[in-house]
């Protein structure tokens, strides 16, 4: 396989894995908050650390369904990236949602199996492209 559709399936799995390991994430965060502190892990459920994982998943996300976007030209996986990343955006930006943990938890996990699943579809519109006559590149 050629070094550049190599690395568009590289970064949608790479995507996919870690926006569905966001949402098991998200899902586990209410169990993990009470025993937190006594395992030592506060610092991985931090603000800081959630704020920096939506932001990476933000342009992971943007950057990768793009670049296939312009190369098979199907909004579908789009049409899964988009409400994922405003179910993220706003489990992390709506203070009142932020600060309650299983509306936030829901919200966040929804939103990670959102551009999880987005990436899945891009991967499989770039894996499912034929190149024929009507080719543009």
């Amino acid at each position: 396989m050629p070094l550049i559709p190599r690395l568009r399936h590289l970064i949608d799995r790479f995507g996919a894995t870690g926006s569905l390991l966001c949402a098991v994430h998200c899902a586990v965060i209410p169990v993990a908050l009470a025993a937190a502190p006594s395992l030592g892990l506060s610092v991985w459920l931090g603000d800081g650390v959630e704020q920096a994982l939506v932001v990476f998943v933000t342009l992971l996300g943007l950057f990768s369904l793009v670049w296939g976007y312009r190369r098979h030209g199907a909004l579908r996986a789009l049409g899964f990236l988009i409400p994922g990343l405003v179910a993220l955006w706003t489990g992390v930006l709506y203070d009142p949602l932020h600060h309650d943990p299983v509306p936030h938890a829901v919200v966040m996990t929804l939103g990670g199996l959102l551009v999880g699943v987005a990436h899945l579809v891009n991967l499989r519109l770039n894996h499912g492209h034929v190149h024929d006559a009507s080719c543009a590149h």
